[in-house]
């Protein structure tokens, strides 16, 4: 069957393989009126000018034209238009039975003093400020897999680099993201130790920054400041210093069972399809439905990829303080992006339209997906500490290294990132499993890519079943198994905290 139905309420049908013009479909009566892509969607029946389109029963948008039955329905006939939906706070919520901790899954974690869990254990070096950056990298650069063979439970020193920590006003809500997303990674479950290097002169000043965010100096948490130590030189001396003697105390925690529970997933997309919303995020949803069944943690984020379907989670929120937060935060967007051109507002990225999605309201739809069913427990600010167990919102841009960014400095300490175009994306210390929605392109790109979701596609998986099969998957690289991007050395460079406002 080349086309699919998603709910019988559509307007349109999704090409599982490209389409030829002329082509027949007899099992829905159509023949095909376009050359169209897979991925893409045709008109089921004849749809009037001003009609709106149903994809999954819900609406993505108007026809700007007459449509026929067969035609090729995207951007050149479908636009954005407003709909008014009730946001219905908390009908839809279903309580969950949490299983008992007895019959919980578990995985070998690293078990830290506050009581939370890392995935990973790596030491972090951090800059206050972008003129200490390449200080940072090069005290990384030195710590060499032939210098940690003897610390064999220390996954890597790692440079987390930022481009702003100056030029920027001071006090401000940026000023202040800025300083929780590093305290966020300094204190991250998946870090043993952490040495933050600063300049002398930046607005961000490196004892400022530790006593705002209650960061506690020890041996495994150092800070150093380079007028004070002595310039560029000097400095990598005493960081590579400071960081060896960290090694024995940070090679000393190892892996011990325990309960999932402790996993925090953050769930991100890029590059998504046509099929996104058909197979790998309805399958993340899935396994997500699990986790929280097990005492976990499942953040989405990408604020404005929920635009035209945020009822669907404020029929979820707990309470209706909870959903208004998340209105709260949208209407925020619409004021942010008001009068410029990025998908908020209008089109959506070239990957995804070539990869079939129309607009930010049908690439939405396929993005709420990926938190499943369960209840709504609470909406956090951009790298805010999360500390509710379940399904939680957490506001961040779309753009994926700083939604990333984001989820990891609120305690992620797993991502799940997926992707029907092929996004090449790592993380570090939280690592990415990323997940295809379609068997061709991970085939082409099994390099890069964890897990096959095209199998639902290709008629060999159901979701439910993929979902159990992600779960499981997250239990393994949870206890160790390296992911794709961990083989490939990725998430150097991925450390982007979110630059909000003017920069002066």
């Amino acid at each position: 069957m080349p086309l699919i139905r998603l709910h019988a309420n559509d307007s349109v049908l999704i090409a599982k393989r490209p389409l030829s013009l002329g082509e027949h479909v007899d099992a829905w009566g159509v023949k095909v009126k376009a050359q169209v892509p897979a991925g893409h969607k045709i008109a089921l029946r004849a749809i009037a000018a001003g009609e709106r389109i149903l994809k999954y029963n819900t609406e993505i948008g108007v026809a700007t034209r007459d449509i026929a039955a067969g035609e090729h329905v995207h951007g050149h006939n479908l636009a954005l238009a407003d709909f008014y939906h009730d946001p219905a706070f908390g009908v839809d919520v279903k309580p969950v039975a949490i299983l008992p901790i007895s019959e919980q899954a578990r995985f070998m974690g690293y078990m830290r003093p506050d009581g939370r869990v890392g995935t990973r254990n790596f030491i972090g070096i951090f800059s206050s400020v972008n003129c200490s950056a390449t200080v940072i990298h090069k005290i990384a650069a030195y710590f060499t897999p032939e210098r940690l063979r003897p610390y064999p439970n220390i996954d890597g020193v790692v440079a987390f680099a930022q481009t702003t920590g100056c030029g920027m006003a001071s006090p401000s809500p940026h000023f202040d993201l800025l300083r929780r997303t590093i305290a966020g990674y300094v204190r991250h479950p998946n870090l043993a130790g952490a040495l933050i290097v600063g300049l002398g002169c930046e607005r961000n000043q490196v004892a400022d920054l530790v006593a705002s965010q209650a960061l506690r100096p020890s041996e495994l948490m150092q800070t150093l400041v380079m007028q004070e130590v002595g310039g560029t030189r000097a400095t990598i001396e005493a960081g590579i210093a400071a960081v060896e003697r960290m090694l024995a105390a940070a090679n000393d925690v190892k892996r011990e069972s325990v309960s999932a529970s402790h996993l925090s997933i953050g769930l991100e997309c890029g590059g998504s399809d046509g099929f996104s919303g058909i197979t790998c995020n309805p399958a993340l949803g899935a396994a997500m439905d699990i986790l929280v069944r097990h005492g976990g943690t499942a953040i989405l984020s990408e604020t404005p990829e929920i635009h035209g379907v945020e009822h669907m989670l404020t029929r979820r929120a707990v309470t209706p303080e909870v959903g208004q937060k998340l209105l709260d935060k949208l209407a925020w967007w619409t004021q942010y992006t008001r009068g410029t051109n990025v998908q908020f507002n209008g089109v959506v990225g070239h990957g995804n339209q070539q990869g079939g999605l129309a607009n930010i309201f049908e690439k939405s739809l396929g993005s709420a997906m990926k938190a499943g069913s369960t209840p709504l427990q609470a909406f956090y600010e951009y790298a805010e500490p999360i500390t509710h167990k379940g399904f939680v919102f957490m506001d961040s841009p779309g753009y994926d290294p700083v939604a990333v960014t984001g989820q990891i400095a609120s305690g992620a300490n797993l991502i799940c990132f997926t992707t029907g175009r092929g996004s090449m994306f790592g993380s570090r210390p939280a690592p990415t499993i990323k997940l295809a929605s379609n068997t061709e392109m991970f085939t082409r790109l099994e390099e890069d890519m964890d897990i096959n979701c095209g199998r639902i596609l290709d008629g060999e998986a159901t979701v439910q079943e993929m979902g159990q099969l992600i779960f499981e998957d997250l239990l393994k690289h949870a206890s160790g198994e390296p992911t794709k991007s961990e083989l490939l050395d990725l998430g150097n460079h991925e450390f982007v905290p979110w630059h909000l406002g003017v920069v002066s």
